[in-house]
């Protein structure tokens, strides 16, 4: 039975929001939980004080009130993930943060289903996202579903057996919608320059990749695309890795000619784009994931994830190429034992390669830039902005009632 005393405001915001938002950061990697980030709890100090980053529009700053709390749920195909803040000026503080690893889509690749134990996995993280929602006194939140739960047959009875247990109502959002939030969460940590460029979302259950122009603000979408591939349902439909370095060699290479083949119309679209960077300005490439978070850990040879070093790296693609390679050719028993992998990345991490590889295939930008943050912090920004201007609305309102 849901909890009556959750608020009301938990379900709202479940349409779109105008793209000309601005966007944060956030404190966890942003397709799975490395066992080198925070405990599994995710509890955050609230001493973390994020920059709002470009907004648009030309309308007077607002300033929504700093006591309210406002909060951002992403329940993907591997994670769920709660971001909890509150406005400070211009920028945000970040009060209260979740993460843990439900694996949701697990097995969906096979039956087209939400499993029984996936989805109580997810539910018991689900209890504990409301209950800090309750305790942080959150106004404002918006909570969404991706892949698997488009994908799963089951997905919608899923969702109402969430709100009535938890009193959390979610929005299965779409493709694009997800690729929009993406774009609005990281795009500020996207290098300087003129031209198109790339941002790429490698999830649980899906990527997206999205072509755009950068502009004052957020930057326009030019084109985009969704693909069904993301490090559990490409790991599950390409099975065991298989006893020696030739059979997972061979594997990863299949990965990649299946994830190639669904990027291929999207390729030939954005062709003239990627010849005019080539031969222009130079292409341009921004990553959000945990697998690219990842590889930039183990490009910096980290001991233990440190979001600091790794949100807004610029990394030379050869070397996330040449890690890519490396990690493809080693058994599952030699990956956990690298740092920032370890056992919940272990079987998976080798997809997000693929993918990647595949990626800088189609658009081989000769750097890629690495960003800690994405969707959250898209519907983060956007509720916190829609809070301000309902606050203004309000003031405009009794203004008017006392002049007449």
């Amino acid at each position: 039975m849901a909890d009556e005393s959750l608020p009301a405001a938990w379900e709202t915001m479940a349409g779109g929001e105008d793209e000309r938002q601005a966007v944060a950061s956030a404190p966890e990697p942003a397709d799975f939980q490395s066992p080198c980030d925070p405990p599994a709890s995710g509890e955050h100090d609230g001493s973390e004080t994020v920059p709002a980053g470009a907004g648009g529009g030309e309308a007077a700053p607002w300033r929504p009130l700093p006591r309210h709390a406002y909060a951002a749920i992403d329940l993907g195909t591997n994670n769920c993930r709660l971001l909890i803040a509150r406005p400070s000026g211009d920028n945000f503080v970040v009060v209260d943060a979740f993460s843990r690893v439900v694996r949701l889509g697990e097995g969906l690749a096979q039956t087209g289903r939400l499993s029984d134990e996936a989805m109580d996995r997810a539910l018991g993280a689900l209890h504990i996202c409301a209950d800090k929602l309750r305790r942080r006194n959150v106004q404002l939140a918006r909570s969404v579903a991706t892949e698997a739960c488009r994908r799963a047959s089951n997905g919608m009875e899923f969702i109402e057996r969430v709100k009535r247990e938890t009193g959390i109502a979610f929005d299965v959002i779409s493709a694009r919608e997800e690729a929009r939030l993406a774009v609005l969460g990281c795009h500020i940590l996207l290098e300087p320059g003129m031209g198109p460029a790339l941002i790429f979302d490698i999830g649980g259950g899906s990527t997206e990749l999205v072509l755009i122009e950068s502009g004052p603000g957020v930057p326009r979408i030019l084109d985009w695309i969704s693909v069904p591939w993301g490090v559990v349902s490409l790991t599950e439909t390409f099975g065991d890795e298989g006893a020696d370095e030739a059979a997972r060699i061979g594997r990863y290479q299949q990965m990649c000619d299946a994830v190639r083949d669904s990027f291929a119309e999207f390729a030939e679209r954005v062709a003239e784009s990627r010849n005019e960077g080539e031969h222009g300005c130079g292409l341009r490439l921004l990553g959000t994931s945990g697998t690219v978070t990842t590889l930039a850990s183990l490009h910096l040879d980290l001991p233990q994830y440190d979001r600091r070093a790794v949100d807004g790296l610029i990394v030379p693609a050869e070397s996330m190429r040449a890690i890519s390679a490396k990690l493809s050719t080693m058994s599952p028993a030699e990956r956990r034992e690298l740092p920032c992998i370890g056992r919940e990345r272990a079987d998976l991490v080798v997809a997000g390669c693929a993918i990647l590889e595949t990626i800088l295939d189609l658009w081989p930008a000769t750097r890629l830039g690495v960003a800690d943050r994405g969707i959250r912090e898209g519907i983060l920004r956007s509720l916190i902005s829609a809070g301000g201007q309902g606050e203004r609305l309000r003031a405009e309102l009794r203004e008017r009632r006392q002049a007449s």
